[in-house]
């Protein structure tokens, strides 16, 4: 039965934590929806790679763009009917997706999912922080992590499984159909998920605005902005492209490499669970952040340079997927450190746009498999996992700094 009643903080974290998670694994799921059966439609429109990875630029685009206002909105309206209206948006957009006849269909319903997509991470990571006790936040950022990555493991076996026994129109309007009823769970239960957001307008339209620009120029917000970017690009680049590497230079048959990439997903998930558990027991987050993308990136360099069994590559991606999942909740640790005394949804719409930047600028791999060089596929997701480490310690860094600030002044 609906909640329509706005509760206190702390009454109902379970059931807080698990609509919260249902949307956000929702979101997962129809981000990865379309990706998966790359080699069906290029079979099907006759168009190259490069040309299909348009779809995920104008998809995360879109995303990106409007992250940063949807933070925003978060602050200034509240994220439950946000959230709502998203998922909504999201799954309407990947069911008319499944209608489509021709390549040219799929690229306006690319913007409109992107903008529907948009209001996950401000809204999720905003309801977490006004209604979960400060006890089990750390937990709940957690299980937000692992529901996304859940979402992305389920995505390519839930559509090709779908596509296989029947077809792949049939498998995105079955998604995006699921999608609708966790919408309407999640509008059905708006006090459940509601909080007091006039304490984010409280000042004018002006000064916001004035505090907004300030912390989104901040060398702290701008580095955690460069990680997404970094890992962002390298994450989308293994959902988009890893099942059609591995089938078209790896003699992986496209079953056996839908299911390698949810091999990857689930062990991230299974590394976010690990990171929660070492977020609550370190204040050493930014080693536990770097240690991780680099032992990702030494990982997909090996597949990429070595000459390896199909099992061994399997092996490979699942250390890769532990590694990169255990960075995610440290990782969040020290983005809410850094946009500490700020509106939530604000700062972490604009630095999840950074998520969305990377994710927009991976389909450029296309280019990769339409030359015949789907190693290479795996050596630039190397080298963007590699690229992040630096930005970590410069996070770690400007935080400190900012924390000493205050003593010196004393």
């Amino acid at each position: 039965m609906a909640v329509t009643a706005i509760g206190r903080r702390g009454e109902s974290d379970g059931a807080v934590i698990g609509l919260v998670g249902l949307a956000h694994y929702m979101s997962h799921v129809l981000q990865l929806a379309l990706p998966p059966l790359i080699p069906l439609l290029h079979a099907t429109f006759g168009v190259g790679y490069l040309a299909l990875g348009l779809y995920t630029t104008l998809f995360y685009a879109a995303s990106g763009f409007g992250q940063a206002a949807a933070g925003v909105l978060v602050d200034r309206y509240g994220a439950p009917r946000l959230l709502a209206l998203g998922l909504f948006t999201l799954s309407s957009a990947i069911v008319v997706a499944g209608l489509v006849t021709a390549y040219w269909m799929l690229l306006p319903l690319a913007v409109i999912a992107g903008l529907g997509n948009s209001v996950f991470h401000p809204a999720d990571l905003s309801i977490l922080s006004h209604r979960v006790s400060e006890r089990r936040l750390g937990r709940a950022f957690a299980a937000h992590g692992v529901s996304g990555s859940l979402g992305y493991a389920t995505a390519p076996l839930a559509v090709l499984t779908i596509a296989q026994h029947a077809n792949w129109h049939v498998a995105l309007i079955a998604l995006g159909s699921v999608g609708l009823v966790a919408a309407g769970l999640v509008a059905g239960n708006h006090g459940l998920l509601g909080y007091d957001h006039t304490a984010a307008t409280a000042h004018t339209g002006t000064a916001r605005r004035s505090r907004y620009v300030a912390v989104i120029g901040a060398p702290v917000v701008l580095m955690a902005f460069a990680y997404f970017a970094m890992t962002a690009f390298a994450g989308s680049g293994m959902q988009n492209w890893a099942v059609t590497a591995l089938s078209t230079g790896y003699a992986f048959s496209l079953g056996a490499a839908s299911k390698s990439l949810s091999l990857y997903l689930l062990c991230a998930g299974g590394g976010m669970v690990l990171g929660g558990f070492l977020a609550e027991h370190t204040q050493q987050h930014h080693r536990v952040a770097m240690s991780g993308i680099a032992a990702a990136a030494l990982m997909m360099l090996g597949i990429a340079a070595l000459p390896l069994s199909a099992i061994t590559i399997a092996a490979l991606l699942a250390v890769a997927g532990l590694a990169n999942g255990i960075t995610g909740p440290s990782r969040d640790v020290l983005v809410r450190r850094a946009a500490a005394g700020v509106g939530t949804g604000s700062v972490f719409g604009f630095v999840y746009s950074g998520f969305d930047l990377g994710s927009a600028t991976a389909p450029v791999l296309g280019g990769l498999l339409d030359r015949n060089l789907p190693q290479a596929v795996f050596l630039a997701i190397a080298c963007a996992f590699a690229l992040a480490v630096p930005t970590v310690m410069q996070v770690r860094q400007q935080i400190r700094a900012g924390a000493e600030r205050p003593a010196e002044a004393d």
